[in-house]
């Protein structure tokens, strides 16, 4: 299977959605929509409020021993076997692009930032590794692993890699800073050299995401294109001390050419083959997590040009929402987005099509796309805030999902959906992690040797 992180998500389900234990922290007060309950606010004025309100999950809501992003959090204090202190590598690769944001928006001083930085910096160098990749969960307590699934407890190549791309943009940002900014910067240049990119083509033409110390190469995933998982192939061109090949990426991720495709839905094109999601491209988040750093504008290889791909992309799945064939209850141009999320039974792959299409909307779909479509997506914003807020919006933001069909509205958070969020608002506005990500020399390196194009090479 090439949709690898829906089925290992998949396959954690029950564990994530059973009930236990509750939470010592009490969300904070929703005083700005209290404020606002009876106002109906101007787009420019959501738009602050739910960028801040979100990063507020990776701020206020952090982990505290580690600093790290909380794998969930939910304002109803139940937490799957009490693990509200368990901590995700690949959200929290997102969460330190968010606090990026959030200093340069003035949400936390400089100070601060770097302070929350350094710890989680701190953190990440005693947790477990396995030959330098972290593993998908761990405790923030510890630094200990915590299993993703039995034989899911070592490395993960493409939750570090998320990892990795938030924290060179984290490097880039305080390069030139003061002595307790650069020693930062060092040290996240020594994690990300450390990193063996190598050793996960267990000796093949293609990155595998899984390593164990007790089942060895036995996940068996190699990772095949198109899904979410591109920065994974960027990056392992660009380490500068365990790097691939470029035969790894045409080979392997490109599958010798067989990526390419065209198919068409409602006018818009996909030039690539989109894994188990050919006809409509699947779940939003995968034109969201490879490009919080790679900036998509420009960016070409010989299979695609990556912002029409992501655009059109990103148009399917809204005009998808709006023809709703289903008839699902809400759907329409002031609500669509459809991608990995809690769902009204568990965790589900949200996607246009008859199978995939339950019904239920993730905010993060639209949100994370604003880039691409920043007035359809400031329309859904500006909906579910003004008419739908008391049901939608809480102490960070948007919750993760809803269904007007059921009547269900959980007030309940995950990190992997809410730092896109912050991440692309960001990069709409002002190309902020875009910028610092496409500004490192090692990644201009590796997108060179994999023959792409982009205005930051010229």
């Amino acid at each position: 299977m090439s949709n690898l992180l829906f089925f290992s998500l998949l396959a954690a389900i029950p564990a994530m959605m059973s009930c236990g234990g509750s939470s010592s922290r009490q969300p904070a007060k929703d005083s700005t929509a209290a404020a606002t309950d009876t106002v109906a606010l101007s787009a420019d004025s959501i738009f602050n409020i739910v960028e801040e309100r979100t990063f507020q999950y990776f701020w206020d809501g952090a982990e505290p021993s580690s600093g790290m992003a909380r794998e969930r959090y939910h304002v109803d204090g139940d937490y799957p076997e009490n693990d509200m202190n368990v901590v995700t590598s690949g959200g929290s690769g997102f969460g330190v692009m968010a606090i990026l944001a959030g200093i340069e928006r003035g949400y936390v001083t400089r100070a601060a930032g770097l302070e929350r930085l350094t710890r989680i910096v701190s953190f990440l160098e005693k947790a477990d590794r396995f030959h330098g990749a972290w593993p998908h969960w761990l405790y923030g307590e510890t630094g200990k692993v915590k299993p993703f699934g039995q034989k899911d407890n070592g490395g993960d190549l493409v939750e570090t890699s998320f990892m990795l791309q938030g924290l060179l943009c984290v490097r880039q940002y305080f390069a030139n800073g003061n002595e307790a900014e650069k020693a930062l910067a060092a040290r996240i240049n020594t994690l990300w050299k450390d990193v063996d990119f190598n050793w996960y083509r267990n000796g093949k033409n293609v990155l595998y995401w899984h390593w164990s110390p007790n089942y060895q190469w036995e996940m068996n995933f190699a990772v095949t294109g198109y899904n979410e998982c591109l920065i994974m192939y960027v990056l392992a061109a660009a380490s500068p001390t365990h790097g691939i090949s470029a035969d790894v990426y045409h080979n392997g991720w490109a599958r010798q050419g067989a990526i390419r495709d065209s198919i068409n839905a409602y006018g818009h094109t996909l030039k690539l083959s989109h894994n188990f999601a050919k006809e409509y491209g699947g779940p939003l988040f995968w034109s969201h997590y490879s490009y919080l750093g790679l900036d998509p504008h420009g960016l070409k290889d010989r299979y695609a040009d990556y912002w029409e791909n992501n655009l059109n992309h990103v148009l399917i799945n809204r005009e998808w929402c709006i023809q709703n064939p289903k008839r699902y209850k809400g759907y329409g141009p002031d609500s669509w987005g459809l991608t990995a999320s809690y769902s009204v039974k568990g965790y589900a792959a949200h996607a246009p099509g008859e199978k995939n299409d339950l019904g239920v909307i993730s905010p993060t779909a639209a949100l994370s796309s604003m880039p691409y479509t920043p007035e359809y997506s400031k329309q859904a914003m500006v909906h579910w805030y003004n008419d739908m807020r008391d049901k939608l919006f809480g102490p960070y933001g948007f919750y993760d999902a809803f269904s007007e069909t059921d009547n269900w509205y959980p007030q309940r958070y995950l990190a992997i959906d809410q730092g896109p969020i912050v991440v692309m608002m960001e990069n709409y506005r002002s190309g902020l992690l875009w910028k610092l990500f496409m500004s490192c020399p090692e990644v201009q390196q590796g997108l060179k040797k994999l023959d792409f194009q982009s205005p930051y090479l010229q």
